[in-house]
């Protein structure tokens, strides 16, 4: 008689088999850095938005785990404040238009700035 035959996947790391994905961040820490950056803005009079944006979302994405492997954000304030100078300034020459761009590129510029940490 032969034996049934059985077959096993193994999954390989980077595959998605056998690992999950989450988020690790919680509400606490989330209220704080929103505070931070809310007060910074403020006092700053919207200068240092790069820098909130790059706090708020590097905690983001420090916290976020894709199939068993953690994201890293390498993306600085002073990295985004010439874009965002740019992007300013476009959007006074065009009245306004060129604002709907700027968040698709600020979104570019965020993932050219995201990696996985391993």
């Amino acid at each position: 008689m032969s034996q049934p035959q059985v077959n096993v996947y193994v999954g390989q790391p980077g595959t998605g088999a056998g690992t999950k994905s989450y988020f690790d961040g919680n509400l606490t820490q989330y209220i704080g850095w929103v505070i931070i950056s809310a007060l910074v803005c403020i006092f700053t009079f919207g200068l240092c938005a790069p820098w909130a944006i790059c706090k708020l979302y590097g905690w983001k994405i420090s916290h976020t785990v894709i199939e068993g492997r953690r994201l890293r954000f390498d993306g600085t304030g002073m990295g985004l404040f010439g874009l965002w100078i740019k992007w300013f300034l476009l959007c006074i020459i065009t009245i306004g238009i060129y604002s709907f761009w700027m968040g698709i590129s600020l979104e570019k510029w965020k993932a050219s700035h995201t990696f996985f940490a391993s």
